[in-house]
């Protein structure tokens, strides 16, 4: 996987596949189309260029090309705040991971999985 954090388009895709899990890039385009305006041909680009990246997996079902995340969410979260804290923020150690408990992107689980790992720094401390 690219140790770079994702671009917002491919951000808007994670966020998709995360919430509704594998899609054929019919699925995906139809999903983000509202949000992006993006054309078949570019949401098709942005997908390989993902599969490339390691962002996400591609898989053949039934003859049908299936996309799916392939970075899990509350990991790749508590990357880009992290480095959003270190990199524009000037901050350095814990988070404080309550703040993103209300957020529509996490199940209860995930939250307090989020704040484990902003809290205590470790990514090995994610359950």
């Amino acid at each position: 996987m690219s140790s770079a954090a994702p671009s917002q388009a491919e951000l808007a895709v994670l966020k998709h596949l995360w919430s509704r899990g594998p899609q054929s890039a019919r699925e995906v385009q139809d999903g983000v189309v509202g949000a992006t305006g993006w054309s078949y041909s570019t949401t098709r680009t942005l997908l390989t260029r993902m599969t490339e990246k390691g962002l996400i997996v591609r898989k053949d079902v039934h003859g049908l090309s299936v996309f799916e995340a392939q970075v899990e969410k509350v990991s790749m979260m508590s990357r880009m705040i992290r480095d959003f804290a270190a990199n524009v923020l000037d901050m350095d150690g814990p988070l404080p991971g309550t703040a993103f408990a209300g957020s529509k992107l996490f199940s209860d689980e995930e939250a307090e999985a989020l704040t484990r790992l902003l809290e205590t720094g470790d990514p090995e401390q994610e359950a």
